[in-house]
């Protein structure tokens, strides 16, 4: 992965194809933003996740994409929608968008079978909507710890846990668990955009790629998010999911996968 700068001015924290990055922490309207990534362990090829944080007026875009694992040049599927997004100016809800389906034609195009997932978050002063594709998360809670919003994974796993047909220690070991049902980079992609909320101070935003919810359980995320400096929390996360790929315990969570995180918390 690279940090890029956009423009004559650093406008956007752009990460791609890099082993690690981070924590690197983004000052932001109202807030701030933090990114973390690192490759798989013992994995030789590149990266297949990448991050973006674009200041926008007095908001941001966020986003994680995870390269679909297996498919051609999955590191630059993730790359092109990051780029794309970080790419955006002073507009709204439909210029986000926008990028995504740009992404999409440049991926198709390319004929590579490459393919991505995408988590967004598009806060507007102190409001946030998340935007996705995929099984990438973005997740709301608040300092106590109360879950405000969850995306629904696009899988077979992710909508069987959200009618209720199995619960999250079923779901978190399912042999299907990997199977996503919309990509970036497929002719019938659908972009799933979600309900504006309102952030109160200090509540946390999470977006992360599947190496952070296969590895953690929910509520392990939230405790290790929700209080403290955000930078901290994000190296938190990345030492005990990397942990657990690297030493598996029996009854413990362990999936070894590339793994991108960006936080972001109100202060004000």
């Amino acid at each position: 992965m690279v940090c890029d700068p956009v423009g004559e001015l650093v406008k956007a924290l752009l990460v791609h194809e890099r082993e690690s990055f981070g924590p690197e922490a983004v000052s932001l309207p109202g807030g701030e933003a933090v990114a973390i990534t690192f490759r798989c362990p013992d994995k030789a090829g590149p990266n297949e996740d990448a991050a973006v944080v674009v200041p926008l007026g007095d908001g941001a875009v966020l986003a994680v994409a995870d390269g679909v694992g297996g498919s051609r040049s999955a590191h630059l599927a993730s790359a092109a929608v990051t780029r794309a997004l970080a790419a955006l100016d002073d507009g709204g809800r439909s210029d986000v968008i926008d990028a995504v389906e740009l992404a999409n034609r440049q991926i198709l195009e390319s004929s590579q079978g490459a393919a991505t997932t995408v988590a967004i978050a598009q806060i507007e002063k102190n409001t946030v909507r998340p935007i996705h594709v995929g099984d990438s998360t973005v997740i709301l809670v608040g300092q106590r710890g109360r879950l405000h919003m969850q995306t629904v994974p696009h899988s077979p796993v992710g909508y069987a846990l959200e009618a209720g047909m199995i619960d999250e220690g079923e779901a978190m070991h399912h042999a299907d668990r990997h199977i996503v049902s919309n990509v970036i980079g497929a002719e019938d992609m659908r972009i799933e955009i979600g309900g504006s909320l309102t952030m109160a101070r200090r509540d946390t935003l999470i977006l992360a790629t599947d190496g952070v919810l296969d590895n953690l359980h929910l509520d392990e995320l939230i405790d290790f998010v929700r209080v403290g400096p955000i930078a901290k929390a994000a190296q938190r996360v990345a030492d005990v999911v990397s942990r657990r790929m690297r030493e598996p315990q029996s009854g413990v969570p362990s999936k070894p996968d590339d793994t991108t995180m960006i936080l972001y918390r109100r202060n004000s």
